[in-house]
This record gives structure tokens, C-alpha cells and sequence, in this order.
């Protein structure tokens, strides 16, 4: 029954966070709100609201160890799992100076919650602070992208946020906002039901399960714009989502709830995520393409982490 009620979470969440951003960027579009704004907001971001919901409802519940490790485990899973499954489908290169940007600032947030987990936990003071330095980053990519204005792919079918009337629009973004809370809710009982019943950490079953689950959107983001011949944006997708997880998610949990971070998660598990974000962070300065052979490595570090993690 928990495994059962864990599916239905993941469903609920995959499906709320596509009908929450097909809607909000038509009502957007309608709107005459900006493309760039769209692109660094609602698109920018969408496939981090599972995450968010997941987090949130975790903190509130005060599993931190679940809301802490889903976004540890999210941003681990994104590269060495999402990453490396887009790079399968098709070889990526073509990146360009936003996703080193963004590939650094997520280093950044990294750091920040490593020392964070040195001193035992994130207060709402810590959480303030982080959000406001997301929000000042964002600030400075829509200046900077005004400039110099990318082009705005999406995993979306453009001509679908046409279609959309108006009140469907609105029908959207409230279906699916109801299907993520109803989808956290679903994610966080089962899967502590299930730590419960077979003597598992709640940090464990947040690194994988829960983590693997939410980041589903960015899977699909990514594989379909590697399979679009846009693997420049399966990366910049990755790149993009690991700061906000980090500072953002993490800094609204915490604001609504403190939370502590367990020695194991702050031992191992945030500084081999800082490590992950910091090998990222290499490979777009220093390589011009990530190989299929690199996604096969990729996918084996995670395969031996997850072993390890379940064996210790």
C-alpha cells in the first residue's frame, strides 16, 4: 500500500507540474509577459516544483532529513542520473556562457549549505538570506539576458500555450497546483511509511526515492530536448535547476520551519553533492561535448553511490 501510495505521489507530481506550467505560461503569454521573463521564471522553474511541494510538506511534517535529502538527492540524481541519460540519447555539446554561469552559482550554493551543514542546520535567518541571494542572482541573468537575449526552448509544444482559452489556462494552473499538493502529500506519507517498515533512514529514503521521483520533470525536460537536437538546453535545464533547489527550496523550508541537518547528511552527502555541482561546473568549462561513454560513467558513479548509501 505505501509503495502504491508512493506511485500515486509521483503520478500526481508529474502530471500537477506540466498542467501548472502549460497553464501559467499561457496566462502569461496572454498577459504580454516577456519571453525571457517566462523562460527565467515559470519555465525556468517549473520542473522544480515537485521538489518544492515535497520539501515543504516534509519540513511541516518535521521529517528534515526527507526535505533536506530530497534536494541533495534531486541535484545529485540531476547530473549523474538526467544528465547522463540525455547525454545516451544524444551526445551533448553546444553549451554556451549561461550554462557555465549557472553551472558556477549552483557551486556557490553548494558551499553555502556545506557550511550550513557544519553547523548543524538551516534557521529562518540562513533561510532568508539564502532565498534573497537567489532572487539578487535572478536579477542579475534577466540584465544580463536583456542584452544579450537567448533563445527560449522549451520542453512545451508552443502552439499548445496558444491554444489554451483563458479560463482553461486558469483551470490549468489550479489542477495542477492542486495535483502537487496532493502529490506531496501522497510522496512524503508513503515514503516515510516505508522507511518506517523496513528500517530504512528517512535521510535514505529521501536521497533516493524521493529525490529520483521529483526530479522526473527535469528527466523529461531534458531527454526531449536532447531528442529535439537541443542538448544544450538538457544541460543548461540541469545547470539551472541544482541553484534553485539549493537556495531556493531549501530557503523557503527553512523560513517556514528551521530545520536540522543530520551528521550523515552533512558528512557525506552534501559535500559528495558540492563535489557533483563542482565536477559539473568543470566539464562545461573544460570539455566541448559529453559524450555517450561519459553518460555510461556517470551513471555507474550513481549506481555504486546508491549502494554504498544503502549498505552503510
Amino acid at each position: 500500500m505505501d509503495f502504491l501510495l508512493v506511485l500515486l505521489g509521483l503520478a500526481l507530481l508529474f502530471a500537477g507540474g506540466e498542467g501548472l506550467v502549460r497553464g501559467a505560461v499561457a496566462m502569461a503569454e496572454r498577459l504580454g509577459v516577456s519571453k525571457l521573463v517566462i523562460g527565467l521564471t515559470i519555465v525556468g522553474m517549473g520542473t522544480s516544483f515537485p521538489e518544492l511541494l515535497v520539501s515543504l510538506r516534509a519540513a511541516l511534517a518535521g521529517s528534515s532529513d526527507i526535505a533536506i535529502g530530497n534536494v541533495v538527492g534531486s541535484n545529485i540524481s540531476n547530473v549523474l542520473v538526467i544528465l547522463a541519460v540525455a547525454a545516451l540519447v544524444a551526445p551533448i555539446a553546444g553549451w554556451n556562457g549561461n550554462v557555465k554561469r549557472d553551472a558556477l552559482f549552483g557551486v556557490a550554493g553548494a558551499f553555502l549549505l556545506m557550511l550550513l551543514g557544519f553547523s548543524g542546520g538551516i534557521g529562518r535567518f540562513a533561510g532568508f538570506a539564502m532565498v534573497a541571494i537567489l532572487a539578487v542572482y535572478l536579477y542579475y541573468v534577466y540584465r544580463q539576458e536583456q542584452v544579450d537575449p537567448p533563445p527560449l526552448v522549451d520542453h512545451f509544444d508552443e502552439e499548445v500555450h496558444e491554444r489554451l482559452a483563458p479560463r482553461l489556462a486558469v483551470a490549468f494552473v489550479l489542477g495542477g497546483l492542486t495535483l502537487l499538493f496532493a502529490g506531496a502529500e501522497a510522496l512524503v506519507s508513503g515514503a516515510v511509511s516505508i522507511a518506517q517498515s523496513f528500517g530504512l533512514s528517512e535521510r535514505v529514503i529521501g536521497l533516493t526515492i524521493v529525490a529520483i521521483g521529483t526530479s522526473l520533470p527535469e528527466m523529461a525536460a531534458s531527454v526531449a530536448a536532447a531528442k529535439r537536437g537541443h542538448t544544450d538546453v538538457a544541460i543548461g535545464n540541469i545547470a539551472g535547476s541544482n541553484a534553485f533547489n539549493t537556495l531556493g527550496i531549501l530557503g523557503l523550508s527553512s523560513i517556514i520551519r528551521p530545520m536540522a541537518i543530520s551528521p550523515g547528511m552533512a558528512a557525506i552527502d552534501i559535500p559528495l553533492m558540492t563535489a557533483v555541482l563542482a565536477g559539473l561546473a568543470a566539464m562545461v568549462f573544460k570539455l566541448k561535448v559529453l559524450t555517450r561513454n561519459a553518460g555510461l560513467a556517470m551513471l555507474g558513479v550513481y549506481a555504486l553511490y546508491v549502494g554504498v548509501l544503502l549498505a552503510i
